[in-house]
């Protein structure tokens, strides 16, 4: 034990010589070992950085909110059949339902996927029909006016709440509640502006109208292609299972489906959303980070290169430790450390590159979220480094440790 550290001490010194004495070819050594850390903690941390952000918007949009969407199976898709929630399902739910403290829905049509129009302005955004629920599921608070209310539902009233990026899109006035808009060919008088969310990956979440789910409903008639997305949360003392299976039953009765055919509807809460982006980003950044890891595979044969060159030069030295007594154990463990401490300065320097470049990344590029490097990341990088220089400086040591004493001593 006390060899063997004497032996990791004086190897950590010989490298940090070696490295001030030959600072240029040091330098072109862990080339490669700065260039695969740096391009693997740039991906990583531009991929965590959406992941980071993504699930913190996740954690504040109600996470014990449980949505019901339509699901269509691949061998329905293959006939030509599409499933849909409708609002007549909405409707049933929302009487039958007394389990939910909350329950609402968000209906999307083609009628009004046209856009919106204001003076000689107009523009494509996100038409959804909601109901004054909405506002309590999803914390949807105005910045000015009001959220939709019940009456506006009951009555059908032909009133919209806005985004805020709607104002500019259309060039409304900066307080436009009382101003009216045409949706689907209708007029809409907004009676709100929402407050600002943001952008997430680079999609406006402030870019939408809402109108009564009933106004919508009513627009477009018996025909309806609308598609519902039913959202509830559960009272405290409501059992979540019973309630889903509950559910369940009143779906397929009002599908008509058979025991043979399988749900034509699912479900999805926050935590199955923030587990489905966690598999997406943990997958790309795991194929990324390793197409661009290959360069480390680069880097070490430039280490394990550099080492044995550094087991040429230093013939003689070694011939005289050996001569005074070090063991082939005591000499290769001493240019492992070399070959070790190496990969890691390469490492060090390439931590930091890659973390100031995925910084440059999420400053340059509008809507970037914020470059985040996690502690595994960290950990992973110096443990891939020490490993990278275990394996390629393994040879170099081997050969220090079996020259023979006398013909070391003897070489010029």
């Amino acid at each position: 034990m006390f060899k063997s550290a004497i032996a990791i001490m004086e190897g950590t010194k010989a490298a940090l010589m070696a490295i001030k004495a030959n600072a240029m070819r040091s330098a072109l050594t862990c080339l490669g070992i700065i260039i695969g850390v740096a391009a693997v903690i740039t991906v990583v941390a531009v991929m965590q950085g959406f992941t980071k952000q993504i699930n913190d918007q996740l954690a504040d949009m109600a996470p014990d909110v449980t949505s019901i969407k339509a699901f269509t199976s691949l061998e329905q898709e293959m006939v030509g059949k599409n499933a849909k929630l409708t609002y007549t399902d909405f409707l049933t739910l929302k009487a039958r339902i007394k389990e939910a403290e909350t329950l609402t829905a968000l209906m999307f049509t083609w009628r009004f996927s046209g856009g919106a129009e204001y003076g000689n302005k107009s523009h494509s955004s996100r038409v959804m029909g909601t109901e004054q629920d909405y506002q309590k599921a999803y914390r949807t608070f105005p910045e000015l006016g009001r959220f939709i209310r019940a009456e506006d539902d009951e009555k059908r009233r032909r009133v919209a709440f806005i985004g805020p990026s709607i104002i500019e899109k259309l060039n409304l006035p900066d307080n436009p509640v009382g101003e009216y808009i045409k949706l689907g060919g209708e007029w809409f008088r907004i009676i709100g502006v929402a407050e600002k969310q943001g952008s997430l990956l680079g999609f406006d979440q402030d870019d939408y109208i809402n109108i009564p789910i009933s106004t919508m409903s009513a627009l477009e008639g018996a025909n309806s292609t609308s598609n519902v997305q039913v959202m509830f949360r559960l009272k405290d003392d409501s059992n979540e299972e019973l309630v889903i299976a509950k559910i369940t039953r009143i779906l397929r009765q009002l599908h008509k489906l058979k025991d043979s055919e399988e749900n034509d509807f699912e479900f999805e809460t926050a935590e199955k959303a923030r587990a489905n982006v966690d598999k997406f980003t943990g997958s790309a950044t795991a194929i990324t980070a390793g197409i661009v890891g290959i360069s480390l595979v680069v880097g070490g044969i430039g280490v394990m290169n550099i080492m044995l060159v550094s087991v040429t030069e230093r013939t003689r030295v070694i011939g005289t430790l050996k001569a005074l007594g070090a063991t082939p154990g005591f000499i290769m463990l001493q240019f492992l450390v070399e070959a070790v401490v190496l990969s890691l300065f390469g490492g060090l320097i390439g931590l930091a590159i890659g973390y100031a470049a995925a910084t440059l990344i999420s400053l340059s590029v509008p809507s970037m979220p914020d470059a985040y490097i996690p502690g595994w990341a960290v950990m992973l990088s110096f443990g891939f480094t020490s490993l990278i220089g275990i394996v390629f400086g393994l040879a170099p040591a081997i050969k220090a440790a079996r020259l023979n004493p006398i013909d070391a001593l003897r070489y010029e």
